[in-house]
This record gives C-alpha cells, sequence and structure tokens, in this order.
C-alpha cells in the first residue's frame, strides 16, 4: 500500500477518519491498554492495578471504546462468578507496533521535553512581566518641596 502524502490526506474525507481514530487511539488510557493488554489478556481489575491512576470509571469507559473501534475483544467465560477478560484483536495487536515505537520516543526525548517547557514557562513569565512593566509606563518620581 502506497503512503498517501499528509497534503493530499488533510484535502479529503480521510482527515476527520484520521482525527476521530487518533482521538480514540491517542489518549493517554488507551495507549496504556493497549501496551498492558500487548503482553497477554487480563481481567478488569488486573488491567487497573497494571496501570496506575486510571479510575474504575475511565477504565470502562476506554475499553467500550477499543472493543466499539475493534481494537479489544471482552471474552465472558460462563462460570460462577463469571470471567471476563480483555485481550487485543488482530486489529489491535496491528497497533501495539507504533505505540511501542511512541513510548519508546518519549523515553528517548522525553527529559527534552520537560526541559523546553520548563524554559517556555520561565520565559513567558518573564516576558509576562516585562509586558506589564511597560504597560505601567515609567516610574512616578516623588520631590520634595
Amino acid at each position: 500500500m502506497q503512503a498517501v502524502p499528509a497534503t493530499e490526506m488533510f484535502h479529503s474525507g480521510d482527515c476527520q477518519r484520521t482525527a476521530r481514530v487518533l482521538a480514540r487511539i491517542g489518549d493517554k488510557w488507551s495507549v496504556l491498554v493497549i501496551m498492558v493488554l500487548s503482553e497477554k489478556p487480563l481481567r478488569f481489575n488486573e488491567l487497573r492495578r497494571a496501570i496506575a491512576g486510571i479510575s474504575q470509571r475511565m477504565l470502562t469507559l476506554t475499553l467500550r471504546g477499543l472493543e466499539r473501534d475493534g481494537l479489544v475483544r471482552r471474552h465472558l467465560t460462563p462460570i460462577i462468578p463469571p470471567r471476563v477478560d480483555y485481550q487485543l484483536t488482530e486489529l489491535g495487536r496491528s497497533l501495539c507496533e507504533p505505540v511501542m515505537a511512541l513510548g519508546a520516543w518519549v523515553r528517548r526525548h522525553g527529559m527534552k521535553i520537560e526541559r523546553a517547557q520548563t524554559l517556555f514557562d520561565a520565559n513567558k513569565i518573564k516576558n509576562a512581566a516585562a509586558t506589564a512593566a511597560t504597560r505601567a509606563g515609567p516610574m512616578p518620581t516623588i520631590t520634595k518641596s
């Protein structure tokens, strides 16, 4: 399959589709769920323990979205109590390589991004202070009479 140039893609119907897919797979929880499920199928609470900071509600919503998009399969084993496992579909597995590559890129460059953000924020504060001082005009002088 031949790659479509970005300029052509953004002027076609593919742009909206691309935006919708990236919104799903680009959110932090979906990426983490895909990375964790790339190792093996897991039950809900196993997934929740493996992903620090995710709430039960957010994990539920994320899994539903990934299932709706055909990336995750929910498998119910009819025992008592019922057992529900989540695993990546073939389509979901095909996403592992780019997701893992993105994770590797972040590990290599994350510190540089944090330094750039710190510098940007410091400059923004400095520039705001300079702008405020310029708008206030020169300090009035007090003379003794």
